[in-house]
């Protein structure tokens, strides 16, 4: 059947289109200079239209496109379209029965996925998105008419939401089955820890996502969950033990990890490394070799007695070495330099050895060559740069020497070497879950070790807890920006919070939270107590009033209540301390700086030293050069390390906080801690 347009409406619309013909399932529109074929399976809509005098047919394809017929004789057109319509309708009947044959299984699949008994990950969305396109182009007719036909239209909906809302489908189908895992497995959420796990650290360890995080407070229980999570992984059957590997970043933290695992878990097989060990064995499976580490690494006192030697030697045998370094220390570091053979100073060369001591092993974690280091160095500053390095060159060649005549090698060694050797392919992954505790105070270095062995074995999940409030270690090259972009460094994942903390009362979380999130860089996350406290559970008390205070807690305090007085600095350890024993002698007091602190907690915690001076808190420490280049960018917010780790101050206590202040030289912090509402007594 064929329709032409009349020889008048053909010179009226001056149409490339002026004649359609029907064929066995399709439609082809044509004209002097044109042909354009329509199948069925690509035809959306007819439509029939009435001009002046003239007809118009309409037939909308894919993407939008319209191919138009001017001039036809009305009746004609009517005709034409009425039995086209006709003949498309019925082919549309019998393609829509083979489209819900197609789409009926691609929800079966769907369904399949839904009920499943695991964690649906969002690396498998993709998959899944591809199977239901492929579905599609498998299909007669264009899945635009789908919906208009009873057979298919339930079906391609739910295969649409799949598509176009993948990810909400995914966290849909995801807390449904997290809801009703934990319900059936209630007893080992309650049994696998000393406490049982509340809902949100129980939604953490069931999350099945590649790559996950969990953010946690001071006192959530981030390690509970680590050690219930390799509880489950074993439970579940996803893993053997000897496939679980725990990462702790120091020996008692890992030794601790596994006296947990073999109480709680009764198992043999699932161990907990540091960073360094894990070098260890990858170095001695993956090259042969059975690598010493420098006694160096584990004796602070001679590290440092080694590199103030070899300071002092280069300071008094060459004079341009001692002239760069006056200049280093006096005009850069701003710190008072006597006259004179200045090196020999004790206080000043202990001072010293604790700076030297953080740049060699920036360099040391950089790797690469001296010139390496130059050329990542800003062109503001790369001559100045260049100088330090060059200052501290001996210090480097000393430090080797010494490796070398130990025949070990140093951490930083260690972990390029394990890096090495992993990029190369000669070690075997066997872990198919790696758990990492206190991940905020990971550094690129570590972090490169975890990307190789993740690279290395593309089926290894990692699963992480830790706090950014607490990243407190950028000095020793932690980058918290590896916490806080963490899907940016360790793929698609999922990141989690626990809510609760069960050490310290309402009032304390409340002051701690709020002080640290003003510094928008931090993520938000919630943190309640369980425990109301009351407003002097956080107070700012003179310094003077110290002796007052223990006076005071010697009154209620228990013997086996502790309390712990922090300070910034190990030489701001108060005189009172001399006569505690006496004076006090049923009181537990301990003395230890705020880095040392982290991981402990106390019923009472005293905080020292909020004043402004060379030692105060905040510490008005500058950083030179050489630490501007090698370590992480400094956030943009005013003492944002120094805040981080005045609530790490403030949330090691369990009852009741005191922070002492100069009166006459009070740290900003007390102002800030009094706009929050702290109250400020004159006396205990």
């Amino acid at each position: 059947m064929e329709l032409k347009s009349t020889s008048f409406g053909k010179h009226l619309a001056q149409h490339p289109y002026n004649r359609v013909r029907l064929l066995n399932a399709g439609i082809e529109v044509s004209g002097d200079k044109h042909h354009y074929l329509i199948p069925f399976n690509q035809l959306i809509a007819i439509q029939c239209k009435r001009g002046i005098v003239w007809g118009e047919l309409e037939f909308e394809l894919p993407d939008e496109k319209v191919v138009r017929l001017h001039g036809t004789e009305w009746q004609e057109t009517q005709r034409f379209y009425h039995y086209l319509l006709g003949i498309w309708q019925v082919w549309s009947q019998e393609m829509s029965e083979v489209s819900a044959g197609v789409l009926t299984r691609q929800v079966q699949e769907i369904t399949r996925i839904e009920q499943q008994d695991r964690w649906f990950r969002r690396s498998e969305l993709a998959q899944l998105q591809q199977q239901i396109m492929t579905s599609f182009d498998a299909l007669p007719m264009p899945v635009e008419r789908l919906a208009a036909f009873e057979n298919c239209r339930e079906n391609y909906q739910r295969c649409l939401q799949w598509l176009k809302r993948g990810a909400q489908s995914v966290d849909r189908r995801n807390l449904a089955w997290t809801e009703r895992t934990i319900e059936l497995n209630q007893a080992f959420f309650d049994t696998v820890e000393s406490s049982p796990l509340n809902a949100s650290q129980s939604r953490a360890v069931v999350n099945g996502e590649d790559s996950v995080l969990v953010l946690a407070g001071a006192g959530s229980g981030k390690t509970s969950v680590l050690v219930a999570r390799a509880g489950w992984l074993l439970q579940r059957q996803e893993a053997l033990p000897e496939q679980i590997l725990l990462l702790a970043f120091g020996r008692q933290a890992a030794d601790e990890m596994n006296t947990r695992i073999k109480q709680r878990l009764n198992v043999q097989g699932v161990q907990a490394k540091t960073f360094h060990a894990l070098a260890l064995l990858i170095i001695q499976q993956g090259s042969k070799k059975t690598p010493q580490i420098s006694k160096l690494e584990s004796d602070s006192k001679a590290r440092r007695n080694l590199l103030m030697k070899t300071w002092q030697q280069q300071c008094s045998e060459k004079k341009a070495q001692a002239n760069g370094w006056r200049q280093w220390l006096q005009d850069e570091l701003e710190w008072e330099i006597p006259d004179g053979e200045f090196w020999r100073n004790k206080g000043l060369a202990e001072r010293v050895a604790a700076r030297l001591e953080r740049w060699l092993g920036l360099m040391r974690q950089h790797g690469g060559s001296q010139a390496e280091m130059i050329e990542q160095a800003s062109e503001e500053v790369r001559d100045l740069f260049q100088k330090r390095i060059k200052l501290m060159g001996p210090l480097l060649k000393c430090w080797k020497a010494a490796l070398k005549e130990e025949g070990a090698v140093d951490f930083s060694g260690l972990i390029h070497q394990a890096v090495n050797i992993l990029e190369k392919g000669r070690f075997i992954s066997p872990w198919k879950h790696i758990l990492v505790d206190e991940f905020q105070d990971i550094s690129p270095q570590r972090a490169q070790l975890l990307v190789a062995l993740r690279k290395q074995n593309s089926q290894t999940n990692l699963f992480a807890v830790g706090d950014d409030w607490q990243a407190i270690y950028r000095f020793s090259g932690a980058e918290m920006a590896l916490t806080t972009a963490f899907e940016t460094h360790f793929g698609e994942g999922a990141q989690c919070a626990l809510d609760t903390t069960y050490r310290f009362n309402q009032r304390i979380g409340e002051i701690a939270n709020k002080y640290v999130q003003q510094n928008p860089g931090q993520v938000k996350k919630p943190l309640k107590s369980l425990t109301e406290g009351n407003k002097k559970s956080v107070t700012l008390l003179p310094e003077d009033q110290l002796s007052a205070l223990l006076d005071k807690l010697s009154g209620f305090a228990r013997e086996d209540q502790r309390i712990l007085l922090l300070a910034r600095y190990h030489h701001l350890r108060p005189e009172v301390m001399q006569k505690a024993k006496t004076r006090w002698p049923k009181l537990t007091i301990d003395f230890m700086t705020i880095h040392a602190s982290k991981g402990q907690q106390a019923d009472y915690v005293i905080i020292l030293g909020l004043h402004e001076a060379k030692d105060g808190f905040p510490a008005p420490e500058r950083e030179s050069v050489l630490e501007q280049v090698l370590l992480p960018q400094p956030e943009d917010f005013p003492d944002a390390e120094e805040r981080r780790l005045l609530y790490v101050a403030i949330t090691r206590a369990i009852h009741q906080v005191w922070l002492m202040y100069d009166k006459e030289s009070p740290s900003i912090f007390v102002e800030q801690l009094r706009a929050l509402g702290v109250p400020q007594q004159r006396k205990p």
